[in-house]
């Protein structure tokens, strides 16, 4: 029989469905709308997906069929967790990048899963084609299912070594990537205004997941090595927890669709050596004084600063006079033009409306107000916000209506902001209005 259902195999069988299922959506998509991070999150959930089906099918009966579905399964390359952390950053990356492609410098991080898939290739060439098919020999192992260098493999620690390096790989890059989003929260707070479609805070919640399934993963094989054997059942429980992190992962991909062209968040250490050449002093004036080219936030933005320098001498520290006319000069556009009121507004809009570019921008609100730029914006929301909901004209005006005119996109990013500026919420303060 092709499949038999138990309760162990019967309840691993809709999570491997899902898996393959979202796995090839998310490709699909992929290719359609030429979103790379759906690429990398489909083979993520493949490589889950192909894990726990070792344990699907062998409590489905195919170890014990004798036949070609035994030796499938002696040598299919099942877990591979020596790719799941490269595939996992990658996601990241990706995700929080619009412009990230993959490059031939990041095929080391694949190399030890590249490795394993060789060796893999080598015991069925071995085995297979060599010792049964060419010289005709009978496998000589598990009823006629298994080859010499198969059941040499399994006699050998190898495998267990290879659970456990794939398991602290994963964690590595976890705690790798998770260091990067906190970089990435900052990035977001010092270009955007609107940050909670594009915050992914779900994806902290995924790096999480992985690194504890892979926790867990090794914990169950310290325990069968050094403190008590499993048996398959005790052992399945780990590949239980496998099928709820495909789960979590497909609902996770699924609903992420806001893709934003300006999203271009670089690691720290990859960012300073782009800016790795120092500006002169004549350089800097040039590009305060020098209009940048910006285009609406789902357009790439071309930004003068890009352009290369000729420059060998560090600046200076910003001038405090010049600081100070340029911060008056800001809050004066900020009165006048009210900016802020464009839901979507960047930093890099911002410097375009001034004329000046991101970086110099960034020092002025940071230096001159004290605040990051969406902090700054939202203030002059908040301000608004609060204006109408005082003045008895808008009494008639709900909630939502009084944030969109003020510059937010959604009720619930109106409620958070101005709950976290002012300590209290949108609905307390029109309380108080019509209480005058």
């Amino acid at each position: 029989m092709l499949f038999t259902f138990s309760v162990y195999s019967g309840l691993l069988l809709p999570f491997f469905v899902q898996g393959l299922v979202v796995s090839g959506v998310l490709w699909v998509r992929r290719r359609r709308e030429e979103v790379t991070a759906d690429g990398w999150l489909a083979l993520l959930l493949l490589l889950e997906t192909l894990r726990l089906a070792q344990w699907m099918l062998g409590f489905a009966g195919w170890y014990d069929a004798h036949n070609a579905y035994s030796t499938f399964m002696f040598y299919f390359p099942f877990s591979n967790w020596l790719a799941v952390g490269p595939v996992l950053y990658f996601y990241f990356r990706s995700l929080t990048n619009e412009e990230f492609r993959f490059r031939g410098s990041h095929w080391w991080h694949f190399a030890p899963a590249l490795a394993y898939l060789a060796a893999r290739l080598c015991l069925l060439v071995g085995d297979i084609g060599w010792w049964h098919l060419l010289r005709g020999h009978p496998l000589p192992a598990h009823f006629g299912t298994k080859g010499p260098l198969a059941a040499w493999a399994d006699q050998t620690p190898y495998g267990y070594w290879l659970d456990v390096l794939g398991n602290l790989l994963v964690l590595a890059y976890s705690v790798w990537a998770l260091r990067e989003y906190r970089a990435y929260a900052h990035y977001l707070n010092d270009n955007f205004s609107d940050t909670d479609r594009i915050r992914f805070r779900w994806l902290r919640n995924v790096l999480v997941a992985v690194s504890i399934s892979a926790g867990v993963t090794l914990v169950f094989t310290l325990t069968d090595t050094f403190i008590n054997p499993l048996s398959y059942y005790e052992a399945w429980y780990d590949y239980l927890f496998t099928g709820l992190l495909i789960y979590y992962l497909s609902i996770a991909g699924l609903l992420t669709g806001h893709r934003l062209a300006s999203l271009r968040f670089q690691p720290p250490a990859i960012a300073a050596d782009a800016l790795a050449p120092v500006v002169t002093q004549e350089a800097e004036s040039q590009i305060m004084t020098t209009p940048v080219v910006v285009a609406t936030a789902d357009k790439a933005i071309t930004l003068l600063s890009e352009a290369p320098l000729q420059v060998t001498v560090a600046a200076p520290a910003p001038d405090a006079a010049e600081l100070a006319r340029w911060t008056t000069r800001l809050l004066g556009h900020m009165e006048s033009q009210r900016p802020y009121l464009a839901p979507e507004l960047t930093l890099a809009e911002l410097a375009a409306q001034l004329r000046t570019n991101t970086s110099w921008l960034s020092k002025v609100i940071n230096a001159g107000c004290g605040q990051n730029f969406n902090d700054f914006i939202n203030e002059y929301r908040v301000r608004e916000a609060e204006q109408r909901l005082r003045n008895p004209r808008f009494r008639h005006y709900t909630l939502l209506a009084v944030a969109l005119e003020s510059g937010f996109n959604s009720k619930s990013t109106f409620n958070r902001v101005f709950k976290k500026l002012r300590g209290i919420t949108p609905s307390e303060v029109a309380r108080e209005g019509s209480n005058t």
